[in-house]
């Protein structure tokens, strides 16, 4: 990284968890320069529900792994808080995913030979102050389905499992990469269904990441991404309820 330079800013205002400042990514592919961000501002707010929205590499996953820690900026900074996540090193980076952050992604990546409490439990064992597996479970709705194995569950459900799995270590800050792309528009409902329930009832500060124009229409704010930038910035004044979006 070439955060070479002391890193100083003011004091965040009240509500602000992310301060995003300047922050350009550039991968080395080959011979060829790959740049996946390039100076982008940006502040995420204390219990919002938020939309990235772009095509397939305008850089929301870039942008969202380095909010999670998964990645870091060639340049400018990333404030969680009063945290500069750019200067942390990986000790750091490891305890603030582990504490701070839970992921939702495409793909389950739940372990087979666990049930849904089993997938959920791995995490709370490892949290300060983690909520039971059973009441993570039920939060998304799959509270009779405790002990079924993800071979024995749809797909959407088994999203809501890894959801439950993330939310239980009563993370401040849930990160979903597309956490509908690989459902149907019924289940991807369901599964919408279960992120907003989350964000209003544990006040879990919830950004996500889509293609889908239409899921922007259940956020506090939508921030759309093109060729590495934040290209608009919108918020929604009359908010849809997931069943009432159109996909």
């Amino acid at each position: 990284m070439s955060n070479d330079q002391p890193s100083t800013h003011e004091p965040l205002e009240e509500g602000v968890v992310f301060h995003v400042h300047g922050v350009t990514k550039v991968y080395q592919m080959g011979e060829v320069q790959v740049h996946a961000l390039r100076g982008v501002d940006l502040d995420l707010y204390r219990g919002e529900f938020t939309v990235l929205l772009g095509a397939s590499g305008s850089g929301k996953s870039t942008l969202l792994n380095i909010l999670g820690g998964l990645d870091t900026p060639t340049d400018g900074h990333v404030f969680y808080g009063e945290t500069d996540l750019t200067r942390a090193n990986e000790s750091e980076l490891t305890d603030y995913r582990r504490f701070h952050v839970g992921f939702v992604f495409q793909f389950y990546n739940l372990i087979p030979s666990l049930t849904a409490r089993e997938n959920v439990a791995v995490v709370t064992e490892i949290a300060t102050s983690p909520m039971q597996p059973e009441d993570a479970l039920a939060l998304v709705g799959l509270g009779e389905r405790l002990d079924h194995f993800p071979a024995q569950l749809s797909g959407g459900e088994q999203q809501r499992v890894a959801i439950a799995r993330a939310i239980a270590k009563n993370p401040a800050v849930l990160l979903c990469d597309e956490p509908t792309g690989a459902l149907d528009s019924k289940t991807g409902i369901v599964v919408l269904e279960a992120l907003q329930r989350v964000n209003q009832e544990l006040g879990t500060t919830t950004a996500v990441i889509t293609h889908n124009a239409g899921i922007a229409q259940m956020a506090d704010r939508v921030i759309r991404l093109a060729d590495g930038q934040i290209s608009e910035v919108n918020i929604n004044e009359t908010k849809l309820a997931p069943h009432e979006l159109s996909w």
